[in-house]
């Protein structure tokens, strides 16, 4: 996997999946261009964001942070620039440009446990496994993005993970969302989601969200008290947008309710009975990763 240098203090932003490894202690190096290698610990890990911060535990004096840049400000047709080692080919430069914004993307972590949700940046950048965590720059070299996952033919699927090569989409985590989890893993050593105190149907369906009629392990599907209750909603409720971001599926609702923060007020649209209804609702918060 890859990382790039997120302070001067020695800590490095890369992909959950790339770690998730050595988060219950096993050992986790980083390697320069130059040669030199450094221990490093796993600072926190946020498995459904697909984002990971660890920490040089020798770290040289004179890190110099890679810029940051706003990726809201991303326009379809922008040149990238992706960096990492694909295949373990370190150094490996490659440029192409955001073919889509907001695509909403569910890949594995590398274990296979949980997915990771994302509103991604796409690319035609030639990504690979082994550029996982490593950063989409613009023309400018600012950070626009964390590379996390290709498109596979392969399964079919998608993974930062698959042993498949670049078929010209890769995926990556904007940078305004990346940066607002790094700095609260480094913070508390875990992350925040905001949340809407629903369940929903992760099946691929491409008429909306479904509020599902049992919730995860026995809980109600609409928390009481959640802002989902409060706002209304039910059980059996598709949802259909967040403010003006069209939602085809669960995965898609919970990648965009993830590119916001808790507090945050969002207008929802839903339909029950064959009625399409519009409210307004803010954003509740979850602590860790469940």
């Amino acid at each position: 996997g890859t990382g790039f240098v997120f302070d001067t203090q020695g800590h490095i932003v890369t992909n959950n999946h790339v770690v998730a490894e050595a988060v219950d202690g096993g050992k986790l190096t980083a390697t320069f261009p130059n040669g030199k290698k450094y221990d490093a610990e796993v600072v926190g890990h946020a498995q459904g964001y697909d984002v990971a911060v660890i920490k040089l535990k020798n770290a040289p004096s004179d890190l110099r942070p890679l810029t940051l840049g706003n990726s809201d400000q991303v326009a379809v047709g922008d040149s990238t620039i992706a960096i990492g080692a694909p295949f373990g080919l370190s150094n490996t430069v490659t440029t192409g440009i955001i073919s889509a914004k907001n695509r909403p993307v569910a890949s594995s972590d590398g274990s296979g446990s949980n997915a990771s949700y994302m509103s991604a940046l796409q690319t035609d950048a030639s990504i690979t496994p082994g550029n996982s965590g490593g950063p989409l720059l613009d023309a400018q070299g600012n950070v626009i993005g964390i590379n996390s996952a290709i498109q596979s033919t392969s399964g079919g699927g998608l993974g930062g993970t698959s042993q498949s090569g670049s078929i010209g989409l890769g995926f990556a985590i904007p940078i305004n969302q990346a940066k607002y989890v790094a700095q609260q893993l480094i913070q508390t050593g875990k992350p925040v989601y905001a949340k809407i105190g629903a369940s929903v149907s992760l099946e691929d369906s491409s008429g909306g969200a479904k509020i599902t009629t049992e919730g995860a392990g026995g809980s109600a599907p609409v928390e009481a008290g959640g802002p989902a209750a409060k706002a209304g909603l039910k059980p059996g409720d598709v949802i259909t947008k967040l403010d003006d971001h069209v939602i085809d599926s669960g995965p898609t609702l919970i990648g965009e309710i993830w590119t916001h923060k808790p507090g945050d007020k969002v207008k929802i649209t839903y339909e029950r009975d064959g009625r399409t209804h519009t409210v307004d609702l803010t954003l509740g918060s979850r602590t860790g990763d469940s």
